[in-house]
């Protein structure tokens, strides 16, 4: 067994034994689940340990066959696309079982699911098929249907059925799709990726089209881009806030890294609806951005500042050049780590004021200073503030439109303005004017806790200081990719 396959069952292992051992005691739950979790994350830094950063390829790969007859196969690796999303999702699932200490009440079944959605996540970065990826794809929907549905807010049981309902929406269309690229697929040809983008080339334009369509219905749902975005606020504010730390951290990341994986597979077809596409990210850019000033509710806000700050994901990867995919590969990581911490710090605000309406709050900072600190921190990184690797990544992706696109990125300078405000705003009514009364006494973040966020803090910051490191992860690979590009439209353009 290799170690792709070591990384990718270990949760799954975890979640089987926690639920059949006859285990009842709360700490020795917690002691198995927090343990499967931090293995899965050494595993993960092990493939890092390994990866070469100078090799395009799928790396680490492993290879068998499932089912002859119908071409099916168990095939892993990673690339600079893969890697950094594997990383990222392994350290925000041990910091979201650490922050599930609060949990009270069905310890084994909401640990075993947190397993099991890992189990999921995992295995859609790192499946090299795509019958395989639709299949992990739609595990992750179980676990996170029970999490939000049985430990969620008042609103659970909507946000629940809303989430499965749009995913679900989304999901068939996707299916759609790959049954229609499975038509071109040479008999017995199976349905890897690399074969599937072999038979993407011999669909007619129109065909292309239609396929691309159903993986961005698919995709964009969970990435989310307007106007397929409806779940997204109502399953943040319901969520248990650990759920939301990997929702927001790192599930979103699952949709933006089909599409890098459809791009690349239909070059084409994106080409000719670029334009379109491009209108939707910026739209959703200045969109998430407003609505996100405009709200009271501190985790609405943070929800609604995803759609705006994936928006930039989405506009990286349309440029088809090397340095605004790379603010796209950025982003996704810098956001996971934002959008990470600022829910795992509302999430304990919450428990101990009872609210997250903004308007509740004032001069926190002499009252638990290390919340303060933290949060100040996130919420400048949040704005792409110099120093962090939001700044970096925003950077990178403005860099590269202004090569595609020229002027059109003023429309990106606005939203990220409109970032800097709801920042800016949220930071004055938290830590500014007189203390209110029934906030005197509160508890400030204790070291566990400060440990957890410090740890996300100190990664966006160093990052941001030194973002070689993870750049040379995806550098190779998305150079190699944007060559592909290059070459794939250039045929096209030829046969026409």
């Amino acid at each position: 067994m290799g170690i792709l396959s070591l990384l990718l069952w270990t949760p799954l292992v975890g979640g089987v034994v926690l639920a059949l051992l006859p285990v009842q005691t709360p700490w020795k739950i917690r002691l198995l689940s927090n343990s499967f979790a931090i293995i899965t994350l050494l595993w993960a830094l092990v493939s890092l340990a390994y990866f070469e950063t100078q090799n395009p390829l799928m790396q680490l790969t492993e290879h068998w066959v499932i089912n002859a007859e119908l071409g099916n196969t168990y095939a892993l690796g990673v690339d600079g696309f893969s890697l950094p999303m594997v990383l990222l999702g392994s350290l925000l699932m041990c910091i979201a079982m650490q922050a599930s200490a609060y949990i009270s009440h069905g310890l084994k079944t909401y640990f075993a699911s947190m397993l099991f959605l890992e189990f999921g996540m995992l295995g859609v970065f790192l499946t090299q098929d795509w019958i395989m990826f639709y299949i992990f794809w739609e595990l992750t929907l179980i676990p996170l249907f029970f999490l939000i549905d049985r430990w969620g807010g008042a609103r659970r049981h909507a946000a629940s059925l809303n989430f499965v309902l749009y995913t679900i929406g989304g999901s068939l269309f996707m299916m759609a799709s790959l049954f229609a690229l499975g038509e071109f697929v040479p008999h017995m040809g199976g349905s890897l990726m690399t074969t599937f983008a072999e038979a993407a080339k011999m669909m007619p334009p129109e065909e292309q089209l239609l396929v691309l369509i159903g993986f961005l219905i698919g995709f964009g749902v969970k990435l989310p881009i307007f106007p397929i975005h409806g779940w997204l606020p109502l399953v943040h504010v319901e969520a248990p806030f650990p759920v939301s730390v990997l929702l927001s951290g790192i599930l979103l990341k699952m949709g933006a890294y089909g599409l890098l994986r459809v791009v690349s597979m239909l070059p084409q077809a994106v080409l000719s609806v670029q334009a379109v596409l491009v209108g939707l990210a910026l739209f959703s850019m200045l969109y998430g951005g407003l609505l996100a000033w405009r709200q009271s509710d501190l985790k609405a806000m943070v929800a609604y500042s995803s759609i705006s700050h994936m928006g930039v994901v989405l506009l990286g990867i349309l440029t088809f050049n090397v340095t605004g995919m790379m603010g796209a590969i950025l982003q996704m990581t810098a956001h996971g780590l934002t959008a990470g911490a600022l829910f795992l710090l509302l999430g304990w605000l919450y428990k101990r004021t009872g609210t997250l309406n903004i308007q509740d709050y004032s001069s926190l900072a002499p009252v638990i200073p290390r919340f303060a600190a933290l949060m100040t921190i996130a919420l400048l990184a949040a704005m792409g503030l110099p120093g962090t690797l939001n700044f970096v990544a925003e950077l990178h992706a403005i860099i590269g439109g202004f090569e595609r696109w020229g002027a059109w990125m003023v429309f990106f300078s606005f939203s990220i303005l409109v970032s800097a405000a709801y920042a800016i705003r949220t930071l004055g009514l938290l830590f500014t004017g007189p203390v209110k009364p029934r906030m005197q006494g509160l508890k400030d973040l204790s070291r566990s806790e400060f440990l957890m966020g410090s740890v996300l803090m100190l990664l966006i910051v160093v990052l941001g200081f030194m973002p070689s490191k993870l750049m040379d992860l995806s550098e190779v690979t998305i150079k190699h990719s944007v060559a592909a590009l290059a070459t794939a439209t250039a045929a096209s353009a030829q046969g026409e």
